[in-house]
Order: C-alpha cells, then sequence, then structure tokens
C-alpha cells in the first residue's frame, strides 16, 4: 500500500489493520495541548471509513479489471497528488536517502500488501479479507525479534497467540469449507509487516516526506513496467473508479496523519478496528455478503487481542512517562 509513514512502538504495530496508513514515522507522544482526544478519535474513525469505502470499490473494480491495475490507479492518482508538494521549488533533495536498500523493501512491503489484498477480494468477503490481514502484528514481532533485535515480553507473545487462534478460526484449515484464497490476506499481513519492519531499521533521520517519495515511486515504477502484461482498457467509468479509490485512499492518509498528530497511537489504534465495522456493512451494502458466525467469533477474538496489546503498551508507555 502507498506510502505513508509508520508507526515505530508496538502499540501502533499491534491492532493496526494492514490496509490502513501509517501514521507519522516519529513516535507518537502525548496528546498536543489545546487538542481533544476526541477530535482524534473522531478523524481515525473517519480515515478507516475512508478506507473501507477505497478496498470496497476495489473489491467491486476487480470483477474486470486485474490488481496491479487497480492498484496501480491508486499509485498514479497519489504520486499525482503528494508529488508536486514533495517536489516543491524545483528541489530534489526530497529523494536523498541514506538507506536506499530499505526505502526500496519498504516500497516492496507496501506494494506487495495493496495487491495481495485486492487479489484476496477477488475471493473472499471484505469482512473475512481485513479480518484475516490482521494477523500482521504476528509477523511484525517475530521479524523485529530476527532483524531489529527487540525483546517481547511473555504478555504481548500470548496476545499475539490469541490473536492468530481469531485468524486460524476464520480460515478454518481442514474445514470442508477451507478456502485457499484465505491465505491471500495472510500474505497481506507478512508483507505489510515486512515494510512496516524495514521502516523501524531506518534510521529516525529520514525525512518522512522521503519516505513516502520512495514508497511512491517503486510502486508507481514497478506497476508501470509490469502493466502491459495484464493490462485491460479501462471503461470511462472504470476510469472514474480508480481516480476515486486514489482521492479518497489519499483522504484516508491525510485523516489518520491528522489523527496521530493530535492523539496518543496507544489510544487511537484500538479504533481502528472500527474498519472491521465498516468493512461489514459495506459488503453487505455493496454485494449482499453477510460473514458467517465462525467469522464473527474469530474477528472478536482478533479483536481483544489487539485491545489487550494496546492496553498494555497504553501502561507501559505511562511506566516510562513516570520514570522519565
Amino acid at each position: 500500500m502507498p506510502d505513508n509513514t509508520t508507526p515505530r512502538t508496538d502499540a501502533e504495530a499491534g491492532p493496526e489493520p494492514v490496509n490502513a496508513p501509517q501514521p507519522p514515522i516519529q513516535p507518537a507522544g502525548p496528546c498536543a495541548k489545546g487538542t481533544e482526544p476526541m477530535r482524534a478519535i473522531l478523524l481515525v474513525v473517519l480515515g478507516v471509513a475512508c478506507l473501507s469505502c477505497s478496498d470496497v470499490t476495489a473489491k467491486y473494480l476487480a470483477r474486470t479489471l486485474p490488481p496491479a491495475e487497480i492498484v496501480w490507479m491508486r499509485y498514479v492518482v497519489f504520486s499525482a497528488l503528494v508529488m508536486p508538494l514533495a517536489l516543491r521549488g524545483g528541489s530534489l533533495r526530497v529523494l536523498k536517502t541514506t538507506r536506499p536498500g530499505l526505502q526500496i523493501l519498504r516500497g516492496l512491503g507496501m506494494l506487495g500488501s495493496a495487491l495481495f489484498f485486492i487479489m484476496a477480494m477477488q475471493h473472499l468477503p471484505l469482512a473475512e479479507a481485513a479480518a484475516i490481514s490482521f494477523v500482521s502484528p504476528v509477523f511484525v514481532t517475530v521479524l523485529s525479534i530476527l532483524l531489529l533485535k527487540e525483546t517481547v515480553g511473555i504478555r504481548r507473545w500470548a496476545a499475539l497467540l490469541v490473536g492468530l487462534a481469531g485468524v486460524v478460526i476464520v480460515i478454518r484449515p481442514g474445514a470442508d469449507g477451507f478456502n485457499p484464497a484465505t491465505l491471500l490476506p495472510v500474505l497481506t499481513a507478512f508483507s505489510w509487516a515486512l515494510g512496516l519492519v524495514a521502516t523501524r531499521k531506518m534510521t529516525v533521520r529520514e525525512n518522512p516526506l522521503t519516505t513516502m517519495v520512495w514508497s511512491a515511486l517503486t510502486g508507481l515504477i514497478l506497476l508501470t513496467a509490469l502493466l502491459p502484461l495484464h493490462a485491460v482498457w479501462p471503461t470511462p467509468w472504470e476510469m472514474f473508479l480508480g481516480a476515486f479509490i486514489g482521492l479518497i485512499y489519499t483522504a484516508a492518509q491525510w485523516l489518520l496523519i491528522l489523527a496521530y498528530r493530535q492523539g496518543e497511537a496507544s489510544v487511537l489504534a484500538p479504533f481502528t478496528y472500527v474498519q472491521l465495522i465498516w468493512s461489514t456493512a459495506l459488503g453487505f451494502l455493496v454485494f449482499g455478503a453477510v460473514p458467517d458466525h465462525w467469522t464473527f467469533v474469530g474477528t472478536g477474538v482478533i479483536i481483544a487481542s489487539g485491545l489487550y496489546t494496546a492496553h498494555r503498551e497504553r501502561m507501559r508507555a505511562r511506566e516510562r512517562r513516570l520514570a522519565a
């Protein structure tokens, strides 16, 4: 998924949905003086609503257009809106980075996340694909231990394993109704986690705007090169919907960035689960899809795991502030 900055703490990596945009690279601190936490929460709710609208539109387009072309449309619109801002004044300094390999790896992770998720939506209800993609914290934790040498406590491991159990309930491997397409949101989660860990591994001196531009260009260049292999000439209506996806996705990025500038990440993260409600509602209204009871049960387990993780990280952040 393109290209905004990612969170820096486990609290933010925990309940954050895969197809959600990432808040600023800088660690989110306490709410800014004079701001209201409720305002930040409202921005999160509106932001994830925009994401769900983008997803449901992409699922609609995926019936006639290949996923790579849909993601390409989103990258084109996003880049057209962001690049003039990044290159204002004619300066190319925004492209300067000390970690080009990690920037490209992050861009590939975000791109893979977007592609796999749209592929998943071709075969799965929107709510089910979104719920399974919440397995990303497990991958983030494992990759953080292997690549970043981070230490994870037993309570966080327990919460992550509970969340993984929720994903297994939704997927139901070995069941008569098992759908191999349910593995696509798992690949979505892994790709997103890889992009997030790449961001963490980069120095904090990297300009967030530089990260946005590198991710945008990485995805746009690769998709443009691959487009002739899979492109289908879109109708005017499909082009309009593709532009709509890019616009509303950019709006979601902006709303979430504003939210995380005004509120603590550990406070806001649980409200990203509202996206599951939006996804279920829109999936029913547009496609008439009603998740089965196992999907509801598994989603509840995933949400409970994420809420507990956010609570633990909020407590840890409070203890660190008191000790400082």
